[in-house]
């Protein structure tokens, strides 16, 4: 059986400083890094691109709508992987995230922060109570244990095609997880190491970014437990 075509999706605003070492940690490791420029207005693209990806740029904001014109972008794949262009997830990681997606003992893998290690200060107390929240909820709509709402995953072609994402912010990790959930895909979640980001969170760097995004990840599990039904 032939190698799997993997394909990692980075979505990054104003990440100038990291995303050129992001992307050259992995780019050996997978067979194209598709980088979705959200907007950023400093040389993030450009260092991208230096690095050895394909950049795609998404004027309107929204991490969600950063991932649907990366995958757009991406044409075939056998598995899609996501990571944050910001240096906290840590390559080393990338094939225990893998390993269940090609053995075919999971659709979908999450990197779990909370099992895993996390550098000091890397993951804030606004970050833990609100992936705490977000995985109880889960749980009780849906039956199932998630530890973290981790950006650094990984999902098979036909389990991702299942899910009809759509959300466009904050809500699109939590949304992967309730649809996987709803369609009763094999979920796995794997221990990962969560390092300190390079320069500032546009989540839980802001008190307006951890409203926000707490907003969008509650208000998604709320809108997918009410309709209750496969999308």
């Amino acid at each position: 059986m032939p190698d799997p075509v993997i394909k990692l999706v980075i979505p990054a605003l104003n990440e100038e400083d990291a995303i050129g070492g992001v992307v050259s940690s992995v780019i050996g490791k997978v067979d194209a890094v598709i980088v979705a420029d959200n907007g950023s207005t400093d040389e993030t693209s450009k260092r991208a691109k230096e690095a050895g990806a394909s950049v795609v740029y998404v004027a309107e904001p929204g991490y969600g709508r950063a991932c649907l014109a990366a995958i757009e972008h991406a044409g075939d794949y056998d598995i899609l992987v996501f990571m944050d262009g910001d240096a906290s997830d840590d390559p080393d990681d990338l094939e225990a995230l893998l390993a269940p997606l090609k053995s075919g003992e999971a659709d979908m893998v999450i990197g779990s922060r909370i099992l895993g290690d996390c550098d000091k200060g890397a993951l804030t107390i606004q970050q833990r109570f609100g992936n705490t929240l977000a995985c109880w909820l889960m749980y009780l709509f849906w039956g199932f244990r998630f530890t973290d709402l981790g950006p650094f995953r990984a999902i098979t072609r036909e389990a991702y095609d299942k899910l009809n994402m759509e959300a466009p912010t904050f809500g699109w990790t939590v949304e992967m997880q309730v649809r996987a959930l709803k369609h009763k895909l094999r979920c796995r979640e794997v221990p990962v190491h969560y390092r300190a980001r390079i320069g500032v969170s546009k989540i839980s760097g802001t008190i307006r970014g951890v409203v926000l995004a707490g907003g969008y990840i509650l208000g998604t599990i709320f809108k997918e437990a009410i309709w209750n039904r496969k999308p």
